[in-house]
């Protein structure tokens, strides 16, 4: 072991990682309909899954937003349920594995378990067609324990646009601030990965509350739409929000985005979504990558993105958020969720400090959780739950 490696590990005992995005409930649901019996992640599942618990504890892994996730041609009340059934399976998880995961809900939450030697288990929505545009139902989540709700995925949503859809709000509607409000009041982060720039900067210019970047990188790095501008970035320390850079390759990669749209492609013409991590999706996946060598990210990859992120936003408001198991491809050293020392000991390898190290894996994501409970205890005492519609407010 080298001694950046064995100096990551060192420091990772001591300031675990906040992950802010992993898949599993997805795959879960994909590969065995949610029968943890078949992928029982107390033991080894690298054959099926980027995640399981001995690579979480290999990995230094001290909290991890789950991300309820569904697809985003899911709408309306089919939406909701399929929500609902993913966080039924992260609260089964934690059930399951007492010894090893525990919910939390709050900053003190995720304190309370890594003192514990727990591994603290919250859960993030990704897009807002989780809610089906109630505000009744985002309540709902959040009383379920959901604590950031990625306002996009891939596609637009009836008050926000998509990085990777054609703008029609051009940002956030009336109904879409009347939501990032809601959220500022409840405590829940609103989360600006997947989501188009003109709906970040809207969404800065409404939150009260500290923002999160659940999964994005630099796009000056890696011109992709799922990136952040460095308007934005450098927006983060009036905001007091966080941009956790994400390990997908072709969002950190460029010569990777071109690779990774003609597999998409691929899979489309395979009649498979081009998200499909099943085993007939990744037999279709690794056909068109033997036959198409794949450009490699590594750790050095995501460290180039942290470099200039930390120039752009500062290191107060860096994270990490790999988006295990809801990605077909990963960095050749960060290739599941044992890996993070690496990226680790390449930031060490870079004069990183320590004390810049625990902030970027954990004392800024809690800051951020801290800083929403804050504001939403402030909000609740001056005003109760919203009833606004998107009839009323969009027409």
């Amino acid at each position: 072991m080298s001694a950046s490696l064995e100096a990551a590990r060192a420091l990772l005992a001591e300031h675990p990682v906040v992950d802010g995005h992993n898949d599993l409930p997805w795959a879960l649901r994909e590969q065995v309909h949610y029968d943890l019996d078949r992928r029982d992640i107390a033991g080894d599942q690298t054959a099926h899954l980027h995640t399981d618990i001995p690579r979480l504890r290999a990995g230094g892994v001290g909290a991890q937003f789950w991300s309820v996730y569904v697809r985003s041609d899911y709408a309306g009340d089919q939406a909701v349920s399929a929500t609902l059934e993913q966080i039924d399976v992260v609260r089964r998880l934690a059930a399951r594995y007492p010894d090893d995961l525990r919910l939390a809900y709050t900053a003190d939450d995720m304190e309370a378990a890594r003192a514990d030697g727990r591994i603290a288990s919250l859960m993030g929505a990704e897009g807002g067609h989780s809610i089906n545009n109630s505000l009744a139902t985002l309540r709902a989540l959040y009383e379920l324990g959901v604590r950031y709700m990625t306002l996009t995925h891939n596609d637009n949503i009836d008050w926000a646009d998509s990085a990777t859809d054609e703008p029609r709000a051009h940002g956030l509607t009336a109904f879409g601030r009347e939501v990032v409000r809601e959220m500022n009041r409840l405590g829940m982060l609103v989360d600006l990965s997947h989501v188009s720039a003109d709906t970040m900067r809207d969404a800065l210019d409404t939150s009260v509350a500290p923002v999160v970047f659940s999964h994005s990188s630099a796009r000056a790095v890696c011109d992709h739409p799922r990136n952040i501008p460095d308007d934005v970035l450098e927006r983060l320390p009036a905001n007091g929000g966080i941009a956790m850079a994400t390990f997908v390759p072709k969002f950190i990669l460029p010569e990777a985005v071109d690779w990774t749209l003609r597999a998409d492609a691929n899979m489309r013409a395979h009649g498979l979504h081009h998200l499909d991590t099943t085993a007939e999706g990744m037999a279709v996946h690794r056909a068109f990558e033997a036959a198409n060598p794949r450009p490699l990210a590594t750790a050095a990859t995501v460290a180039d993105h942290l470099d200039h992120m930390r120039e752009a936003a500062g290191i107060d408001h860096l994270g990490i958020g790999g988006d295990f198991d809801g990605t077909a491809f990963t960095p050749a050293d960060l290739a599941d969720v044992s890996g993070y020392p690496n990226l680790v000991a390449e930031l060490l390898d870079r004069n990183w400090s320590e004390a810049d190290l625990a902030k970027l894996t954990w004392q800024n994501a809690v800051r951020v959780l801290r800083g929403a409970e804050d504001v939403a205890r402030t909000l609740r005492a001056e005003r109760g739950p919203s009833i606004a519609t998107i009839e009323q407010l969009d027409g």
